[in-house]
């Protein structure tokens, strides 16, 4: 079967390895006995596919590749970090010695530049560090653009922006398979849907962030979204969609359920707050049970990572001011000791 996507090269590298370590293993324990050349026309096929798959996919083909590909991944997402914040800063230093001219220019040229930049060394560079580098300046690079050019020509603040950010971030994200990228377009993407909803909603859209119900449709959007529009290519960018679905659902959730007045909801506080209770649970329940059924474990988790919140929260509003501390903690502490039988018990049963 042809391997299309990086994650899953990786996959087929790591099987290689484990075999011919277990593979070495039993010829050193005299568990089986293979002739030199069968061995070696098996070294030789396996070494072909890791020299193929890493030719096409930049994967690592060993545990020090991996660990100095992390390194480089933490030191590459600095530098972009560090870069773009540096970029900002040095419009908003210089920017005021510069005539209107000289700053539309500047401000249509380097987005540009940088993109064609990132196109030259995305061709260039096997790797993909450094293209991801540059698409990141490019990024906020475009942003300023925008921003500034509005600030410039005295033009109205309109959500409007945010989509056209968001859809230029999902092109460098998938051009240079770029997660940090990806995030950036989500979080756009939402900021905008939810400001829609909040216009709908009668309030003025930079306000949208006051009614946590705003993101409810962000979220249902993009948990939906690798199910019906799924890239073998950009496997690894399904488990970001889905995560930031689950954080766009059960954050505001959470708010709701101990802020009840930021609903939209034309009920008693109170019972807006019990509502939501109901529903953090209910979901992050639902979230472990399709974690489980699918697994995707980053769906798993966030299910046992926000039911505990919930469970928690709730446990503080019914006896911590009632309760000795000692006693409270005690009962945090069997309460999560029997997460963890129930856990067990659904993970002993999946091996059955």
């Amino acid at each position: 079967m042809e391997i299309e996507s990086k994650s899953d090269a990786q996959i087929r590298v790591d099987r290689i390895n484990s075999f011919r370590d277990e593979l070495s293993y039993l010829i050193n324990n005299r568990v089986i006995d293979i002739k030199s050349d069968t061995l070696e026309k098996i070294d030789n096929y396996h070494n072909s596919i890791i020299s193929t798959l890493i030719k096409k996919f930049n994967i690592d083909s060993d545990d020090k590749s991996k660990n100095l590909s992390l390194g480089m991944k933490v030191v590459s997402f600095l530098s972009a970090i560090a870069l773009s914040i540096s970029l900002f800063f040095m419009f908003y230093q210089f920017w005021g010695y510069l005539n209107t001219f000289w700053q539309v220019i500047i401000l249509v040229s380097i987005p540009i530049i940088t993109l064609l930049a990132t196109i030259y060394l995305y061709y260039r560079d096997s790797s993909g560090y450094f293209s991801k580098i540059l698409a990141s300046i490019t990024l906020v690079s475009f942003i300023l653009n925008i921003s500034m050019l509005s600030t410039i020509f005295n033009l109205a603040p309109s959500s409007n922006a945010l989509l056209l950010w968001a859809f230029f971030a999902f092109i460098l994200a998938y051009a240079t398979d770029t997660r940090m990228l990806l995030g950036f377009a989500i979080m756009l993407f939402s900021a905008f849907l939810s400001a829609q909803m909040g216009s709908i909603g009668g309030i003025y859209w930079i306000g949208f962030g006051e009614y946590p119900e705003n993101f409810f449709l962000p979220s249902l959007i993009l948990f939906f979204m690798p199910i019906y529009f799924s890239n073998k290519k950009f496997d690894d960018f399904n488990i970001i969609y889905r995560v930031f679905s689950m954080l766009l659902f059960f954050i505001p959730v959470l708010i709701l359920s101990h802020y009840g007045d930021a609903s939209y909801l034309n009920i008693p506080s109170n019972r807006v707050e019990i509502f939501y209770q109901i529903v953090g649970f209910l979901f992050s329940l639902i979230a472990i049970i399709v974690g489980i059924r699918w697994g995707w474990s980053d769906m798993l988790n966030s299910g046992n990572i926000f039911f505990s919140i919930f469970l928690y929260t709730k446990f503080y509003d019914w006896w911590w001011d009632i309760m000795p501390k000692y006693l409270f903690f005690f009962i945090i502490g069997i309460s999560t000791f029997l997460l963890l039988i129930l856990f067990k018990k659904l993970r002993d049963k999946r091996r059955i």
